[in-house]
């Protein structure tokens, strides 16, 4: 049975995420930094041959939005959406953070 693969790319602001949680290990927690970057990526890459395997976000549910999904890499959640050719990651975020809070920053200020 031939699996549909899909290649994963992230977008900028999933990048910048990736690098702020880095910067912070990087002071809070220095020997973690390699691990816990190399779980969030690894848990990324996973996503090119099981693009279902992560839940529809709970918070855009309620709203009837079923695009976006995530996987999660305790503390954090990896958000991403399935499309035709790719699964884009949309952002990487603390999950003891509102994630409501942070979509409605995001849209609000950027990021």
């Amino acid at each position: 049975m031939r699996r549909d693969r899909r290649r994963v790319e992230w977008a900028e602001v999933a990048r910048r995420d990736l690098l702020a949680i880095a910067d912070y290990l990087l002071e809070k927690s220095p020997e973690n930094v390699e691990r816990v970057i190399s779980r969030i990526e690894k848990k990324a890459s996973t996503l090119s041959s099981f693009q279902s395997r992560g839940r529809v976000l709970p918070e855009l549910a309620r709203l009837q939005i079923r695009e976006y999904r995530e996987l999660q890499a305790p503390p954090y959640r990896l958000v991403y959406r399935v499309e035709a050719a790719r699964i884009l990651v949309l952002g990487i975020f603390d999950s003891r953070r509102n994630l409501e809070d942070i979509l409605l920053e995001r849209l609000l200020f950027g990021a």
